[in-house]
């Protein structure tokens, strides 16, 4: 089964910015990354007056736009997609997904943390947490701390981890 891996963080911690340093150092090492971004609110990739957009209002409940470099689904949905359903449903292929958000989810956590923002951990071990980047005062006991500028480390960890280089 192919792991899930969430970053999460407060609001403006650096979240997004450090999953992209993980995207890149895991497809430079090799591996096939996926992500998922959690929206609380609605949001729209599908245009009013475009083609797929027409479809929708149409009645279609699935859209697929396909070009010779991307494909993208558009879905109706009855309920927030949990991670694991949206793993078993378009997810095929990859080696590892990694998540910005989903922080009430029970998958594996990485929490962005950055001191100068004077705010307390989101996580603790408890709620699945196994990292922390950045620079916590008190860090949970147990819990690694890896640096943001360089994503290497904790690329490290997930290989020995999730990715069979002594996984376990």
């Amino acid at each position: 089964m192919v792991p899930i891996v969430s970053v999460v963080g407060k609001s403006d911690s650096g979240k997004t910015t450090y999953l992209e340093k993980i995207v890149r150092a895991l497809t430079a090492r090799g591996y096939r990354v996926g992500t998922i971004k959690h929206d609380a609110h609605s949001f729209e990739i599908d245009h009013e007056g475009k083609d797929s957009w027409r479809h929708k209002k149409a009645g279609a409940v699935v859209t697929v736009i396909s070009s010779p470099a991307k494909v993208a689904l558009v879905a109706e949905a009855d309920h927030d997609q949990t991670l694991s359903e949206l793993r078993d449903k378009f997810m095929a292929g990859v080696d590892i997904i990694l998540t910005e958000g989903y922080k009430r989810e029970k998958h594996p956590k990485i929490e962005v943390f950055r001191s100068e923002l004077r705010r307390s951990l989101l996580c603790q071990a408890d709620d699945n947490l196994m990292a922390i980047a950045g620079d916590p005062p008190n860090p949970p006991e147990g819990i690694p701390v890896f640096p943001l500028d360089d994503a290497a480390p904790l690329c490290d960890f997930l290989e020995q981890r999730f990715l069979g280089k002594n996984a376990g």
